[in-house]
């Protein structure tokens, strides 16, 4: 029994939105081999890698997850407004009216 509690917690990871995403859109997106999710709202994006990275991909990890933001919201990236790193990075996006 105890060795099904460390298993249950495993199931249990995964993306979690940050608070202020608790009511957003999401998307899985797989790109490169790679699991994004995506979490947006009218005026804020957070996108979560999945998965390990090994050094020497992260500059192309993070420039897939800020090509993606407009790609699966229809929004553009506010780029001043972008922090994170490519783990996981939150932003501001301004879109379209109509």
């Amino acid at each position: 029994m105890k060795a099904l509690i460390p298993l249950l917690l495993l199931a249990a990871c995964g993306a979690q939105p940050a608070p202020e995403f608790f009511n957003a859109k999401r998307a899985d997106v797989t790109r490169d081999g790679r699991q994004y999710t995506l979490y947006y709202t009218e005026k804020r994006v957070e996108v979560i890698r999945l998965g390990f990275a090994h050094r020497g991909e992260h500059d192309d990890i993070r420039a897939n997850m800020i090509a993606l933001i407009p790609e699966v919201t229809g929004c553009k990236l506010r780029d001043s407004s972008l922090t994170g790193d490519s783990g996981e990075m939150r932003g501001s996006i301004r879109c379209p009216r109509g």
